[in-house]
């Protein structure tokens, strides 16, 4: 099993959902962040004032998978949240150990 942590844009995540849903991969985490790559930020104006935007925002989602959806998975995050621009997003995958459903007590691939 792995833990695929990946950081994409927000207005991305139903595209993202969608596109794992459609490779019967079910079950997420998702988290708001605010974070920076090489884009380093942004100015914005409001109200006549000049103000730098250095943390914009993102979303991070956690997501357990079996090894044998791993690369099907990571092709549709990437295929769905990808815009061409600066700031798209990554990609982190992660060996995961042991899952268990506590209402079940399910482990292993099953549990995902």
């Amino acid at each position: 099993m792995k833990l695929i942590v990946a950081v994409i844009k927000p207005f991305k995540l139903d595209d993202v959902r969608e596109a794992l849903h459609d490779i019967d991969v079910h079950g997420m985490t998702v988290t708001e962040a605010k974070g920076f790559g090489r884009q380093k930020g942004h100015t914005e104006i409001y109200r006549g004032a000049e103000y730098a935007i250095e943390f914009l925002p993102k979303v991070r989602l956690e997501i357990a998978v079996a090894d044998d959806k791993v690369d099907s998975a990571i092709d549709a995050i990437g295929n769905a949240a990808r815009t061409g621009k600066i700031g798209d997003g990554k990609v982190f995958v992660m060996p995961l150990e042991q899952a268990v459903r506590i209402r079940t007590e399910e482990t292993g691939d099953v549990a995902l």
